[in-house]
C-alpha cells in the first residue's frame, strides 16, 4: 500500500475482526444446517450403506 493509504484506528480493527469472526461462524452454521437437512431428507439409512 502507499503511504497515503487509510489508517484504521484500534477500535476499527477490533470491529473488523469481530465482524469477520461473526461472518465465519454464520458460514459454519449454514454448512452444518445444510448437512443436517441433507441427512434428514435422505434418511439415516444413507449412513449404513456399504462402501
Amino acid at each position: 500500500m502507499s503511504e497515503n493509504g487509510i489508517k484504521l484506528t484500534e477500535e476499527q480493527i477490533k470491529r473488523r475482526r469481530s465482524r469477520s469472526i461473526a461472518i465465519g461462524l454464520v458460514l459454519v452454521g449454514l454448512v452444518v444446517l445444510f448437512y443436517v437437512v441433507t441427512i434428514v431428507k435422505l434418511g439415516p439409512g444413507v449412513l449404513d450403506r456399504p462402501l
